[in-house]
């Protein structure tokens, strides 16, 4: 028996005074709507209901076991109301990790695009620079490269692609020339975006590799850093476009060496959470509407759409 749908039947019975026309409303037989009925007091081993010829009543029982039904009834009601308008409205936080390449860049715009839509969604962001775990941190989503995230469990969404360009200030160029190969760096003030680790610096072009050690001026967990840094002239840096492409563009910055392909080449930028399956609406509604912003959106930025 499916008390919850006897309970729904014993209740229209009463409601209607009629076990014909409680079968009527509910689209059942009228042998159906008895039977449940029926099992409903066999399984409480009690009447419920008086019946004659002429009219319905119910006993003493079955009007506290009525008050009890239209309780439990009215509850899942309004539960299943509840998730169907949290199913059509989102709300609540989300909590977001994003790598600075993505926050600096992208991440304002796509969230202002999202709240249009979902206005009872709001957000708790935190940057990252380098290695970060996503789900020792409790976050639902983070927008990530593939260099900063690790984590088998962990589903990707691929977004969009950034590069990595090299750059200084005319300054600092002026003073101290500026590198044609990646093999004349060795000779400069390198700043570099590190994670505590040691890091080379790689360049190809279509004859050969090069590496070349980095930080012998600055070593930062932080793009910001080493991007103050560089614009203080104090040395040359590789940044993510997106971090600097405002600074290139006004000439405060001054991009090098770009005949050459540089740490392998452009990163994607993906969004991640944890599980395809059980999802909050919340959560599946950003994953869903970031892809679809790159799937649909001529991106005219430093990153480019691969959605």
């Amino acid at each position: 028996m499916n008390q919850l749908q006897a309970m729904r039947v014993f209740a229209c019975v009463v409601d209607l005074s009629s076990f014909s026309l409680a079968a009527r409303q509910l689209g059942m037989s009228a042998a159906t709507v008895t039977r449940s009925v029926g099992a409903l007091e066999s399984h409480l081993n009690m009447r419920l209901l008086h019946r004659n010829t002429r009219a319905l009543s119910l006993t003493e029982i079955g009007k506290e076991y009525l008050d009890g039904c239209r309780q439990i009834i009215a509850k899942i009601d309004e539960i299943e109301s509840n998730l169907v308008e949290a199913t059509r409205n989102p709300s609540g936080t989300i909590r977001v990790a994003a790598s600075v390449t993505f926050a600096t860049s992208e991440l304002c715009p796509l969230l202002t695009a999202y709240r249009t839509q979902y206005p009872r969604v709001d957000f708790d962001v935190t940057t990252f620079d380098t290695r970060f775990d996503m789900v020792e941190g409790g976050f639902d989503v983070c927008f990530s490269d593939e260099r900063s995230f690790g984590g088998s469990t962990l589903v990707s969404r691929p977004l969009a692609m950034v590069k990595d360009i090299v750059v200084a200030t005319p300054d600092y160029l002026s003073r101290h020339g500026v590198p044609n190969s990646p093999s004349a760096l060795n000779d400069h003030e390198l700043l570099a975006v590190s994670d505590g680790e040691s890091r080379l610096w790689e360049f190809a072009d279509t004859q050969r590799a090069f590496r070349v050690s980095t930080g012998n001026a600055l070593k930062a967990n932080s793009c910001a850093m080493v991007r103050a840094a560089v614009l203080q002239h104090m040395g040359i840096a590789i940044l993510p476009m997106p971090v600097v492409s405002d600074d290139v563009s006004r000439g405060a910055l001054t991009p090098i060496l770009e005949q050459f392909e540089v740490n392998g080449g452009p990163r994607r930028i993906s969004i991640l959470y944890s599980g395809r399956h059980n999802l909050s609406m919340k959560v599946r509604s950003l994953v869903d509407f970031s892809v679809a912003r790159y799937q649909t959106q001529s991106r005219s930025s430093a990153l480019l759409a691969v959605a």
